[in-house]
């Protein structure tokens, strides 16, 4: 198989790997206080600095979850409590059922970036300290929003800003403090590291005031129950220092290969004129459903998606898509993802699938 399916999970890199393995080894739980639970202890505070010091927070100031979703959801209920909730039109799933039916949804363009004007006027018009919630980078199309200038919006209303920097993380150069958000939100599989470990950053301010969502035996400093999963922890912290975007240069010439072959197809990009993330493109084929995309290009042995991967198997038309406003184009488009590990066979596989694939599909049309 050709895996093109990052943005779902990565591949897990070799030092991920290595780390996971070595903890899985380590006897005694990071809340014991004899010998071996000390070790085991360290090793969790170990992986808090590496992580918080790659995205430009204070280690006391992480909080270990079991992934994004929870993460997402800490945030949200943690610090929107008798808050106004706002959030993108774009958001992640995890976000939207977090901020919940009354949250107010903010629009973004034709390239799905949020619309700063219409975020201000939302805000003057809220009653009240307000959340608002906007991912760093789209999950379906890679877009990268203009967070700085987000934040900078929020911060002169008084509003606090919450971004969930899930598949931006060790693809773009991600800084909570230089991004000026008041938490962000990591997950270690979509890096490299294993599944089953995530993170929440806060500033300062918004540490002081988080309320726990899951209560428990005084873990991470009260704000998280549950014994820590230290392998996938681990794990996750060799990913992060591993995942330097330093190969973007790489990606991107591997994306534009991508995409050139699929054009010449037939097929639209969808949000191509915005910043995007290197390894990240979003295929619309007219006439074709997403489903039969994903299927045909299946048992052509390439591996892609239709939207997020967080559906449980279901394929849907996608909200991101319909919010910037291309109508059909919602339920005829897919994700191609390049993993860090992807080569240039990789993509010429690609090309000789869909390239068959939109010729089958001109064939019945005709």
């Amino acid at each position: 198989m050709t895996y093109l399916d990052a943005n779902a999970t990565e591949p897990l890199r070799p030092a991920a790997r290595e780390a996971a393995l070595a903890a899985l080894d380590r006897l005694g739980n990071p809340s014991s206080i004899h010998r071996d639970g000390r070790a085991a202890r360290a090793a969790l505070e170990e992986a808090r600095e590496a992580i918080a010091g790659r995205f430009g927070g204070l280690p006391r100031h992480l909080v270990f979850t079991s992934g994004g979703t929870e993460a997402n959801a800490l945030a949200i209920h943690g610090l929107g409590r008798g808050r106004r909730l706002l959030r993108g039109a774009t958001e992640h799933a995890a976000v939207i059922a977090a901020a919940g039916e009354a949250a107010v949804v903010l629009p973004v363009d034709a390239e799905g970036v949020i619309d700063l004007d219409a975020l201000a006027a939302a805000l003057d018009a809220a009653t009240g300290p307000a959340l608002v919630c906007v991912m760093l980078a789209n999950n379906e199309t890679g877009t990268i929003q203009p967070i700085a200038e987000i934040a900078a919006v929020c911060h002169a209303r008084g509003a606090r800003l919450h971004v969930d920097a899930v598949q931006a993380a060790g693809r773009t150069a991600v800084d909570m403090a230089a991004l000026g958000a008041d938490s962000l939100v990591l997950s270690g599989h979509k890096m490299g590291g294993p599944m089953g470990a995530g993170a929440l950053l806060l500033a300062p301010e918004a540490a002081a005031d988080l309320l726990p969502l899951i209560a428990g035996g005084g873990q991470e400093r009260g704000l998280r129950g549950g014994t820590p999963a230290l392998p996938a922890i681990a794990g996750f912290a060799a990913a992060t220092l591993d995942a330097e975007p330093a190969d973007r240069a790489r990606l991107v010439a591997l994306r534009a290969r991508i995409e050139a072959a699929a054009v010449a197809a037939g097929a639209r990009i969808c949000g191509g004129g915005a910043p995007r993330l290197p390894n990240t493109t979003c295929l619309a084929l007219p006439g074709v459903r997403s489903e039969a995309q994903v299927i045909a290009l299946d048992l052509a042995g390439v591996s892609v998606s239709a939207g997020a991967a967080c559906s449980s198997g279901k394929v849907a038309r996608s909200h991101v898509l319909e919010a910037m406003g291309l109508g059909d184009v919602a339920g005829q488009a897919i994700r191609v993802s390049l993993p860090w590990n992807a080569t240039a066979e990789d993509v010429a596989a690609f090309a000789r699938a869909y390239e068959a694939l939109a010729s089958r599909a001109l064939r019945r049309a005709a």
